[in-house]
């Protein structure tokens, strides 16, 4: 038996499988060494898994953060305080969309969520990685460079006045709260990025439209035309931004000739196949 988990700073998805089938799912808070011990991972684990059905014998755990062996560590410890026995593997979030997108076939493997990130993957391993920086100086084509881009536009009244006015009526809000948001308060990005859907609901108007296709065409600017592979092999996308914004994005692929593969909302289950197909 094993375990798959997907995790975001947001939230946790796991999903055991017993004879190369999914038998159950929850989901828990999410879990990121960045930010937590492993005592508190441990202490989440606790009080918010479910799935009590068996212990796994394994577990695939891919995580924001999972970054480093330091951080993979911090992970490990307290997921074996949980599972004791198991045999655990950390890997990056980036890896489990490489392997949920690709499967074990070669292809340039992107996330496009609350933040951005973009690999080649052999169809083995990832290859080539040009590093997302963040939303303040990278993450290009992200929810929160999106939402970013949205309130710069709106603050700097470069959007017509009925979107300014529906904006501020939908939310409630103010410049000064919104500044207040962005640069005093936590997780500016997950703030930024929840705009996204302002920008869903508005995007028939072109001023919008081209907001958002333009940071599509940031990200395959300053992203996947550094990889010499992304002219031939098929560019696939997993993430909420990807998923909703998908004609967008198709519009921006094509103006610089790259072949569109698949787009999911969440890797989970393409990991599922991926781990299903492996002889364990």
């Amino acid at each position: 038996m094993i375990l798959i988990a997907d995790s975001g700073s947001t939230k946790t998805e796991w999903c055991l499988i017993e004879n190369r089938q999914p038998i159950e799912k929850c989901i828990t808070k999410g879990i990121n060494p960045f930010y937590q011990t492993s005592s508190e991972i441990l202490q989440n684990l606790m009080e918010e898994y479910t799935l009590n059905y068996k212990k796994p014998q394994t577990i695939y755990f891919y995580g924001a953060g999972c970054a480093n062996e330091e951080k993979n560590n911090i992970v490990k410890e307290g997921l074996a305080a949980y599972f004791q026995g198991a045999d655990i593997h950390i890997d990056s979030d980036l890896c489990a969309a490489a392997r949920s997108l690709c499967q074990q076939q070669p292809g340039i493997a992107c996330i496009l969520g609350t933040g951005s990130n973009s690999c080649y993957y052999d169809g083995q391993a990832m290859v080539n990685n040009v590093s997302p920086l963040g939303f303040i100086i990278g993450d290009e084509g992200s929810g929160a460079v999106l939402g970013k881009k949205l309130i710069g536009d709106l603050l700097k009244n470069q959007l017509p006045e009925s979107v300014r006015k529906h904006f501020f009526e939908t939310y409630s809000t103010t410049q000064a709260e919104i500044l207040d948001h962005i640069y005093k308060q936590g997780f500016p990005n997950r703030y930024l990025a929840q705009y996204t859907r302002f920008l869903a609901q508005h995007i028939e108007k072109p001023e919008i439209e081209s907001l958002v296709t333009q940071a599509f065409c940031e990200f395959i600017e300053r992203n996947l035309l550094q990889y010499e592979q992304a002219a031939s092999l098929p560019i696939h996308f997993t993430g909420s931004i990807a998923y909703y914004f998908k004609n967008q994005l198709k519009k921006a692929l094509i103006k610089y000739n790259l072949k569109l593969g698949s787009i999911t909302q969440a890797p989970m289950e393409g990991l599922i196949q991926y781990h299903t197909a492996l002889k364990h």
